[in-house]
């Protein structure tokens, strides 16, 4: 099996994401006072109740440098160019992560700038939608490019709002990585099999510190990374493989991409604006719903968790159908059409249980009956992408 062949490499980065994760952690009193800046515990979406380092996704950015170093000659080289790239929309991710505030528009256009760099360094791009009339247009480098720009971009943000829970944002990433690996093989680009390979074990180092304790976050400047390089990588194996269907690719991204989706919709249906943070994501409805049914809300450290270990297979199952359907479209359309479908039913039967369902007479939390205006806060939330 590929994974077998690569376990010496795939060591090798797992522990250098360990040891950066394990002197981010040792050196917490030198950070920690201007991450708390950012007031992380009272924001409304917080899933969390004490000061946290939020800069783990330097885990993953050092493990780029192995990882180049270790790819087959043929993506080596392009490896390192593109590890360039990550750096705009990382240090807005780092600068944010340590309490300078980092308007939403500055980070979308750092994410922008990394992708612009690829764009014209590398010289690629998204090679097709595979939606009739768009196809057309991407024959349009300007057209190509700026439809490129926006989808990586939003895959960006996409990470960023899922990294509510210990081991959501990451182990997502690990299944996303995990499946492009898998489409890959399948197509026969090795290469491009080992890339997502090591980043899924870099990810894995960071999540030896992320869940299920939190010791450790990704940040802005991991989660930003993590969906600059996952998208790039997808692109990469949709311009190498003619046959891969890029609703297969979606599939794989499904989890992100329709949290993200429905969030704007919701915020611009209740008239709020759409960089608002609230507490209505699935997986705060998840926790939410297992502390008034099951738990209490004061084990969240158990409920947080244990809401990730719920959602992760729910988001892998669309990814696996990505990689049976890979290089069958209207079987992966369909399939993404149902994911979307069942992932909306699920969304509303998540919000009848936190806003309705009483608790029971056993359980740790109040009795009273809950409304969806009580999962927002009253309070003026900060600004998120």
């Amino acid at each position: 099996m590929l994974s077998a062949h690569l376990a010496p490499e795939m060591i090798v980065i797992f522990t250098v994401s360990v040891a950066v994760c394990m002197m981010i952690i040792a050196s917490e009193g030198l950070h920690i006072r201007l991450t708390e800046r950012r007031g992380d515990t009272n924001a409304v979406q917080s899933a969390h109740v004490r000061p946290t380092p939020r800069i783990g996704g330097l885990a993953l950015i050092a493990s780029l440098v192995p990882i180049a170093m270790l790819l087959p000659e043929d993506l080596s080289s392009r490896c390192w160019l593109f590890t360039i790239s990550v750096l705009p929309v990382a240090l807005a991710g780092l600068a944010e992560d340590l309490g300078h505030p980092v308007p939403p528009i500055a980070r979308l256009f750092a994410a922008c700038l990394s992708s612009v760099f690829v764009i014209l360094i590398l010289e690629i791009w998204l090679p097709r939608a595979d939606v009739i009339g768009i196809d057309h247009l991407m024959a349009w480098k300007p057209f190509a490019w700026m439809f490129t720009v926006f989808a990586c971009a939003g895959i960006c943000n996409a990470f960023n709002l899922i990294d509510g829970l210990n081991g959501l944002s990451s182990g997502i990433g690990v299944i996303t990585a995990v499946g492009l690996a898998a489409i890959a093989s399948n197509s026969g680009q090795t290469s491009f099999a080992e890339l997502n390979l090591f980043v899924a074990a870099a990810l894995l180092g960071f999540l030896v510190f992320n869940f299920p304790l939190g010791r450790i976050f990704l940040g802005d400047v991991g989660a930003y990374s993590l969906g600059h390089i996952l998208a790039w990588s997808s692109i990469g194996l949709l311009i190498r493989v003619p046959e891969l269907s890029t609703w297969a690719v979606l599939l794989v991204f499904f989890w992100p991409v329709a949290d993200t989706l429905f969030a704007i919709y919701r915020r611009r249906r209740a008239g709020r604006p759409t960089d608002r943070p609230d507490r209505l994501h699935y997986h705060q409805l998840v926790m939410r719903a297992l502390e008034i049914m099951l738990i209490g809300r004061k084990h969240r450290s158990l409920t947080n968790p244990l809401a990730t270990l719920i959602i992760l297979p729910m988001a892998a199952a669309p990814a696996l159908a990505g990689v049976m359907f890979w290089n069958q479209p209207l079987q992966a359309f369909l399939t993404l059409c149902l994911s979307a479908a069942a992932f909306v039913a699920s969304y509303a039967l998540a919000i009848r249980i936190a806003t309705g369902v009483r608790a029971p007479k056993n359980a740790l939390v109040s009795r009273s009956k809950r409304r969806v205006d009580a999962l927002t806060s009253a309070r003026k939330p900060p600004a998120e992408v």
